[in-house]
């Protein structure tokens, strides 16, 4: 009498079995990891215009949003950290989230501004938040030319552009710049020596 064995479980089976039950572990692991994410959401500041080195920071600068950061959150300054006397410690563009490494206290701050003259016009894409160098020639002793142009400071950040809405002024021919304060003296010398400068765009602001 013929004994009959038991049918095998098919091998491709167990395999399709498998492979069901670790994709329902992931999406349940996804779903679990994105609701943990939207539990660790914290209010931050976003800069709602660009913001540049040394500028005193106020509310007004900034929005509050809310970003899953989790142990990061520390990291970024939040609507109870924003205190008086805080500036940039360089410059923040606008729609960034705030670091606190990217603030300063005002008087730990080595960096100032100073308007100074282009004699040569300003570019278009010299804008707040635009990285320049300065040139300056100075005046030789006929005093009816000058000498070879020169770098005068080079990466500094432009705070501002100041129009002169004048009949008899040439429009955009000022501009704020933020340097350190080591730079300073040598720029005044400049100013006061009648050189003739000269702002040179080195990157654009975003």
């Amino acid at each position: 009498m013929a004994v009959l064995s038991r049918p095998r479980r098919a091998f491709w089976g167990d395999v399709r079995f498998l492979i069901g039950i670790a994709l329902v572990i992931v999406s349940i692991t996804g779903v679990w990891l994105i609701v943990s994410a939207s539990d660790d959401a914290a209010p931050v500041l976003q800069a709602n215009r660009t913001i540049t080195e040394g500028e005193a920071l106020t509310s007004g600068d900034f929005q509050v949003v809310e970003v899953g950061l989790g142990a990061l959150a520390d990291d970024y300054l939040g609507p109870q950290d924003l205190q008086q006397g805080q500036v940039a410690s360089r410059t923040l563009e606008r729609g960034e989230i705030v670091p606190t490494s990217a603030t300063t206290d005002a008087a730990e701050s080595r960096s100032t501004t100073i308007v100074i003259e282009s004699s040569t016009g300003i570019p278009e894409d010299v804008v707040s938040g635009a990285v320049v160098e300065v040139w300056h020639a100075p005046p030789l002793e006929d005093g009816r030319s000058y000498d070879v142009p020169r770098i005068l400071v080079a990466e500094v950040i432009v705070r501002d552009v100041l129009e002169d809405d004048t009949v008899l002024a040439d429009a955009s021919t000022r501009v704020e710049i933020v340097i350190d304060r080591s730079d300073v003296a040598d720029v005044l010398a400049a100013v006061t020596g009648s050189s003739s400068l000269s702002v040179v765009p080195v990157r654009s602001a975003r």
